[in-house]
């Protein structure tokens, strides 16, 4: 994207530049500005706006985008060495299937469970987690789940928290 904006505002400076005395007249009488295009023909320029283009192209076309009804679940209090269960809805917001490659947790005693099939433009599917406190893991407790998927950026960050009681 940065690439295609540089291009662009390049491109642009140079149609829209007058005769500011940074341009240089050739024998074929074509305009050039050295300094706006950086030695770059009007048509070197224009073959990186075309490859900048094809790169974003290809870059959408390979990712997609997600939502979530939640980005954080909130289990209250809850007993020690209790198993706790909380569904986190993911949504296909993009045009393209959302694959999610892997669900990452931030400690042994959380489990989380993906969808195994990619989800559809439109669909939604769920995201399964376990918190199960260990003794030691008392009062205030806070962990995350990682998502990551061809999405665009390819990783999201989802919190669980408890108090957690004898």
């Amino acid at each position: 994207m940065k690439k295609l904006f540089i291009a662009v505002s390049i491109i642009s400076v140079l149609s829209s530049c007058g005769n500011s005395g940074n341009e240089i007249q050739s024998q074929d009488g074509e305009v050039r500005s050295s300094i706006a295009a950086g030695g770059e023909s009007e048509e070197e320029l224009k073959a990186s706006l075309a490859d900048a283009q094809k790169e974003e192209e290809q870059s959408s076309a390979s990712s997609t985008s997600m939502s979530f009804n939640k980005m954080l679940h909130d289990f209250g209090k809850i007993k020690v060495d209790t198993d706790n269960k909380a569904t986190f809805v993911v949504t296909n917001t993009g045009k393209n299937p959302l694959i999610i490659d892997k669900v990452d947790v931030s400690c042994g005693c959380t489990t989380a469970e993906k969808p195994e099939k990619p989800i559809l433009p439109g669909k939604s599917d769920k995201i399964s987690v376990v918190f199960h406190p260990k003794p030691g893991q008392l009062n205030e407790q806070k962990k995350t789940i990682t998502v990551t998927a061809n999405t665009e950026p390819k990783i999201v960050v989802l919190d669980i928290q408890a108090f957690v009681n004898e």
